[in-house]
């Protein structure tokens, strides 16, 4: 079986090499194979009339560093099969974010063997002296997403290799991090030729040279700029329900909230019917702490956590979504709604008995209605043509009008509930949810008549003394200017 010794020249001095990994270097018979000459480690050697073959011209070839490790991976197994064994050279340790080591470790039909070498971190921990005990994430700049990242934590990456890795790194945390905030860029750790440089992050890509020899160190994020993310909303919380935190939410319960948390929802609506980008993040907030609020009360009460909660979306997510998730496959939304109502039916199936069972009981009377003739729709109670709807309509209106007729209270209540369930039906068919044309409709009787009320506050009126004729006026002049 074929061989591949991997060494370590460690973090960029020669003086850092341990005795034995030199007599390795220094007695071997054949060129020795390297991941990049551009190591102090290399140059020195070189001197001593050691020979490298590298693979930088692999990193000139390629844009995706995958690509370049897995096509070096490639060329050394190659290389063992011709000679049998062959040296392997890296920067740093073997088993330290070293993506072609890793690589070489997956493959069973050539023996790998770790010849060791020193890492860079402990050198690094004593520059910029932290204590890695503390808690510390070690990324690789080439490859990361910001979901990963532990600000709260010593947050080190490695493989900062030029202007382009540092300025990905940038963006990144400026997501998350003030501008100003200071990061340090070390460079050789431990070596003679170490350089340690503290700058603001917005200056990261600005400062640093290319140099495979760079890291980038951030220090713990202060807890009060970290107010963005989901932990402190949840602790937030956790403070206000208890002992210490405030009365108002400590007597709260499910019952006593439903009533605000319905408000929201109708203030979200208002802030998308008006176009306002920030009412909508505002209003999503108080959902989301409505949200949050209830699942402390489920917490406190031991019956669930807000955890249960995003696993119980998530898990609902993946399942109904099997064209994304699994190996279904749809042609259209249509198909899709089609799926969705057959996996929530699968999933109901035990708990309800009706096709109508799971239309909230609170829900206001119209969009009930909308909703009940929705489900109602579905298994094929529904009319063949909607002039059929609005033929039902006309007969609905005649009926009313004989109940006024006939003086006959009750039978007008339930014959105009007649017209409005109609009507919600009529919006169905036209894809119109009739509780949110009703409200455009509550808002824009609203701004006109407040504009009435103006305008008369202006010319020294009182509108209980206007004739309709000047109101109708004003009433106009809304509606132009809409």
């Amino acid at each position: 079986m074929s061989k591949i010794e991997i060494i370590g020249l460690g973090a960029g001095d020669i003086n850092q090499l341990p005795v034995g990994i030199y007599k390795r270097l220094t007695n071997a018979e054949h060129v020795i194979f390297t991941r990049t000459l551009d190591h102090p480690v290399i140059k020195a050697l070189q001197e001593e009339g050691i020979q490298f073959e590298s693979f930088d011209q692999i990193y000139e070839d390629e844009n995706d560093f995958e690509k370049v490790y897995k096509r070096i991976v490639s060329l050394l197994l190659e290389k063992a099969r011709e000679e049998s064994a062959i040296i392997y050279t890296v920067p740093g340790h073997p088993m330290l974010a070293e993506r072609t080591v890793k690589l070489l470790l997956e493959e069973s039909d050539v023996e790998v063997e770790i010849l060791g070498g020193q890492s860079y971190l402990d050198d690094l921990f004593t520059s910029i002296k932290i204590d890695p005990i503390e808690g510390f994430q070690f990324v690789d700049a080439t490859s990361f997403s910001r979901k990963e990242l532990n600000y709260r934590g010593h947050l080190i990456f490695c493989q900062v290799y030029d202007q382009f890795i540092a300025s990905r790194v940038k963006l990144t945390l400026l997501e998350d991090l003030p501008p100003d905030y200071q990061v340090v860029i070390v460079e050789a750790a431990g070596s003679s030729g170490e350089r340690i440089e503290y700058v603001p992050l917005e200056d990261l890509d600005r400062q640093l040279e290319v140099n495979n020899l760079t890291s980038v160190y951030v220090p713990p994020v202060p807890n009060e700029l970290l107010n963005h993310t989901f932990t402190n909303l949840r602790e937030v919380m956790k403070v206000l329900r208890s002992p210490e935190g405030c009365p108002w939410d400590q007597e709260q319960t499910h019952e006593s909230l439903k009533e605000h948390s319905i408000e929201e929802i109708y203030e979200l609506i208002e802030a998308i019917d008006q176009e306002d980008d920030e009412g909508i993040v505002e209003e999503l907030g108080d959902i989301l702490m409505h949200v949050v609020l209830h699942s402390q009360i489920g917490e406190d009460n031991g019956y669930f956590t807000v955890d249960d909660v995003i696993k119980g979306i998530t898990d609902k997510m993946i399942y109904r979504h099997p064209h994304v998730f699994a190996d279904v496959h749809v042609q259209s939304t249509e198909e899709v709604t089609k799926n969705w109502e057959l996996l929530k039916q699968k999933e109901k199936g035990e708990k309800r008995q009706s096709i109508l069972d799971g239309v909230p009981q609170g829900l206001p009377a119209l969009a009930k209605a909308f909703k009940l003739q929705k489900k109602a729709a579905k298994t094929g109670f529904d009319w063949d043509d909607v002039h059929d709807i609005w033929d039902k309509l006309d007969e609905e209106i005649t009926e009313v009008k004989e109940a006024i007729t006939a003086e006959q209270q009750e039978e007008i209540e339930k014959e105009f509930g007649d017209v409005l369930f109609v009507l919600a039906n009529l919006t169905r068919y036209y894809n119109i949810n009739p509780e949110i044309a009703l409200m455009r409709s509550n808002n824009k009787f609203t701004t006109r008549f407040q504009y009435i009320e103006e305008q008369l506050k202006k010319n020294g009126k009182d509108i209980h003394k206007t004739t309709l004729k000047e109101m109708d006026h004003y009433w106009n002049q809304a509606k132009e200017r809409e």
